[in-house]
């Protein structure tokens, strides 16, 4: 296996000197230094004992027993990569490594372990293991960074990304009381990790707290995958807005109403999602829109719905991009509700903010990739994921690597070892540029 041993500054010495030749500056071992890839996708096997379902899923909810054992676990690779591991007052599994320049702030890497219900065996986990491979990389090959590295393995991310969400003091003190797939409240949950539920707020983070954040992902989607691309450089993570709809018209025996004297809630609704999926396609730009819910009132066969309730979510790379096509959506709404003799109240009840990720990092994930001779994408994350809130507090990256057919959140998830290896070893290099490169 290929060892260094000298240090930044003894190797700038060296090289000063003539001891090194010029193919072995600094800046280059990225492109020498490779993760052990039967190696980490052994310890994906490994890990994806812990939670296995029948049809060869995995239920790892977090703050099951399997989540716990498998934290374990993971624990014990963090300990063999040589670093300290701890547990935070969030719940969150840390793995620490010093760095040459101590007083740098920390590189963190990660991703979570937990899954849905019924789940795949790469969500999370990939980003979570290829960050603890990258570690036993650097431990492996005797190589220190500038910076101090941290690995991260948040908890509850499916749940709501609770252990980020509690860096970026985002996480409100009645979700504790929230009751889990666990069976356990979040507060219960944090402290059966090793967490203190009663100290949660001392978890926060102060903005500037890390030079930076990178997380490895698999794309859960289809696009790398369909244009058999290696690497997807993320743009950013995508805001979400929800809202309640309620079209209120008039519910009249279904029979004996003619047709021109009928305000069917219904038909504004059928109008309704016809336009939003016109909309969405007719702007320009990557937005996507959705009505994914519906119910009629009274619900009879023989009456004429009165009442419709739906839900609308639009997501996009930036808040104002959002706004707009929930405007052009609502003028068009305004004509439905003139052709129909219908009315449309919207709530908004949810909305969760988009992160683009450090425009340095999105250069450099491509450097690594390409330096690898691998094909590159840039693009949006249509899905959350814990980097959305560590954004609030440092530079971010995401690195994607593709899922086959788009499958995610289904024990048919899945993605091809080499491009696991594929996006350890970006994972890899773009962390030793980003070491060099940031003070």
């Amino acid at each position: 296996m290929f060892k260094v041993h000298m240090h930044r500054r003894q190797f700038s010495v060296a090289l000063a000197t003539g001891l090194v030749g010029s193919v072995f500056p600094w800046r280059l071992r990225q492109g020498t230094l490779r993760v052990n890839g039967d190696r980490l996708n052994e310890r994906l096997t490994d890990l994806a004992r812990y939670g296995r379902t029948p049809d060869g899923g995995i239920s790892r909810v977090a703050y099951s027993q399997a989540d716990l054992d498998a934290r374990l676990f993971v624990s014990g690779l963090l300990r063999d990569a040589g670093m300290n591991v701890s547990v935070d007052l969030a719940g969150n599994l840390l793995g620490h490594r010093v760095g040459l320049e101590p007083d740098l702030l920390p590189l963190v890497i990660g991703s979570h372990i937990d899954s849905v219900p019924d789940g795949g065996n790469y969500d999370g986990q990939v980003g979570s293991m290829g960050a603890v491979e990258v570690a036993r990389t650097l431990h492996d090959a005797s190589l220190d960074l500038r910076h101090p590295l941290t690995v991260v393995i948040f908890q509850n991310e499916e749940g709501g990304k609770t252990g980020s969400r509690a860096w970026s003091g985002e996480v409100e003190q009645r979700e504790l009381g929230i009751v889990t797939a666990s069976g356990k409240t979040i507060g219960e949950g944090i402290r059966f990790l090793g967490g203190d539920p009663d100290r949660f707020d001392d978890a926060a983070k102060e903005p500037g707290s890390f030079a930076g954040y990178l997380e490895l992902h698999i794309e859960q989607g289809a696009i790398l995958d369909q244009r058999s691309i290696d690497i997807g450089v993320v743009e950013g993570i995508v805001g979400i807005k929800r809202w309640n709809v309620v079209v209120t018209g008039m519910a009249n025996h279904a029979g004996t109403t003619p047709m021109s004297d009928r305000r069917d809630a219904m038909v504004g609704a059928g109008s309704f999602i016809t336009a939003v999926n016109r909309i969405a396609r007719r702007l320009p730009g990557r937005q996507v829109a959705t009505v994914g819910w519906l119910e009629a009132f009274p619900g009879a066969p023989n009456v004429i719905p009165g009442e419709v309730r739906l839900s609308l979510e639009i997501r996009d790379l930036t808040m104002e991009s959002i706004d707009q096509v929930y405007e052009a959506i609502r003028v068009e709404t305004r004509v439905i509700e003139q052709q129909t003799e219908t009315t449309f109240t919207f709530d908004q009840f949810y909305v969760s903010r988009a992160a683009p990720t450090d425009e340095r990092f999105r250069a450099l994930v491509d450097q690594s990739a390409k330096a690898l001779n691998l094909s590159t994408l840039h693009m949006p994350s249509g899905a959350g994921h814990d980097a959305q809130s560590i954004a609030l507090l440092c530079p971010v990256g995401m690195v994607f690597v593709p899922s086959v057919n788009g499958v995610s959140h289904s024990p048919e998830e899945f993605t091809r070892p080499e491009d696991i290896t594929n996006g350890a070893n970006v994972l890899l290099g773009t962390l030793l540029q980003l070491d060099e490169a940031l003070n």
